[in-house]
């Protein structure tokens, strides 16, 4: 596992659960817009026996673990790491960008995970504009996602991602559990964000959650 940083408490990770965060390096897509983009450079490493550890000393005080990144699926001790977590009896949130839909099946069907989050990046024609990579990537783990009975979609709006490319997306995920996080610049891109005026406009007309507006 590629673990490079730790959150030891987090009350807003994982829906109605305390939780620690871990933050694994990789990712294979590039996303301009990413807040975690200085993970992929980091030298820091942080050893499974370690994180490990720490759950075991606070099983009395967290309800469970958000695995994030970077990209947690492109670890290849994810399985094991998960299994190991969950025989502490927590609960496990994973958050990923739905590139390794065999992977993922094989966490689910083993009941290893019990929240997913999916990050669904634009519409599918304009899906490697946003991110780098196509939307035939990770189209096969939408319907995986949705066997679970705790899962989410969220979208993040760029400014590049336009309102047909939400409606697109609803309309291939078919789901209520769909969130638009409103983008904010960051210091490896300061395109404006749309106004939050717009962001809960657009959001009330579609009928959508939307998260990161005050």
């Amino acid at each position: 596992m590629n673990i490079c940083e730790l959150i030891r408490t987090s009350f807003i990770d994982y829906p109605h659960n305390i939780c620690a965060v871990v933050f694994t390096k990789d990712c294979n897509m590039n996303c301009r817009y990413c807040h975690n983009k200085a993970l992929t450079s980091t030298n820091k490493k942080i050893e499974v026996a370690e994180i490990l550890k720490f759950l075991e000393k606070r099983k009395k005080l967290l309800d469970g673990i958000t695995i994030t990144g970077g990209e947690p699926t492109l670890c290849k001790g994810l399985y094991e790491f998960c299994k190991n977590i969950k025989s502490l009896g927590y609960k496990i949130k994973l958050d990923t960008n739905g590139s390794n839909p065999q992977l993922l099946s094989r966490l689910l069907k083993d009941k290893l995970v019990d929240y997913v989050a999916m990050d669904i990046k634009s519409s599918p024609e304009n899906y490697n504009e946003i991110c780098g990579l196509s939307f035939d990537c990770i189209k096969n783990s939408i319907d995986i996602i949705k066997r679970l009975d705790n899962y989410e979609f969220r979208t993040t709006l760029y400014p590049k991602v336009t309102k047909d490319d939400i409606i697109e997306i609803m309309k291939i995920i078919k789901t209520d559990s769909y969130f638009i996080q409103q983008y904010r610049e960051t210091e490896f891109d300061d395109t404006k964000p749309y106004s939050d005026n717009y962001v809960k406009e657009l959001c009330n007309e579609l009928k959508i959650a939307y998260r990161g507006i005050n």
